[in-house]
């Protein structure tokens, strides 16, 4: 089974690129797993993107880990040679080091140790679609997303820069055995194209 995710920040296009793949049939050669987020039923639910502790942050990830668990019997259950995932456990440990960063947690090496404990998906390839700050919050704001701009942490500069650098420098290797980092202006379709291609490699 090899496993291909997308990554990026929110409103980079991962899950675009995914209807788009769906459009053309995708899930028909592969297993594909929305974000974390998309399987958390109430919004309330969701844990808080800017946590409040360190404690927090732990809780926050052990709940999604439970998703990844839930992704793991899935995708062994499809028995599909390929598994394209809307954000891995990478977004997790990005997550972790930029607010050890920015308010000094210090959890993300926790989470790494915990992760050897747990069962998740590994993935062979990621497609880090790689958006600047000023193009996401054109998007946020053409989705009708408009209120509270300033207080969408998730676009705050300094949580980008380091989620980012956790993907494209070599400072803490992510889960992912290679990562390619895709320009921002490259198409949701083209972005599509490059799974395809994959995907194509992979099963022929």
């Amino acid at each position: 089974m090899k496993i291909i995710a997308l990554e990026g920040p929110s409103y980079a296009g991962k899950s675009t690129a995914i209807r788009h793949l769906r459009t053309r049939g995708i899930e028909e050669r592969a297993f594909v797993s929305d974000c974390y987020v998309q399987h958390i039923a109430r919004r309330t639910d969701i844990p808080p993107a800017r946590t409040a502790s360190a404690t927090e942050q732990l809780a926050a990830f052990e709940t999604f880990m439970g998703i990844e668990g839930a992704r793991v019997r899935r995708a062994l259950t499809s028995a599909k040679p390929v598994v394209l995932l809307d954000r891995s456990v990478d977004t997790l440990l990005a997550h972790a080091l930029a607010l050890d960063a920015l308010f000094g947690y210090d959890v993300h090496h926790r989470l790494r140790d915990r992760l050897q404990e747990l069962p998740f998906l590994r993935p062979h390839h990621t497609l880090y679609l790689d958006v600047p700050a000023e193009e996401l919050a054109m998007r946020r704001k053409e989705a009708g997303h408009t209120a509270a701009e300033s207080e969408y942490f998730l676009h705050e500069p300094a949580f980008l820069t380091h989620t980012r650098d956790y993907f494209v420098s070599a400072a803490q290797p992510p889960v992912s055995r290679e990562v390619t980092v895709i320009p921002a202006d490259t198409s949701p379709d083209a972005v599509a194209h490059a799974v395809e291609a994959l995907v194509t490699y992979w099963t022929r």
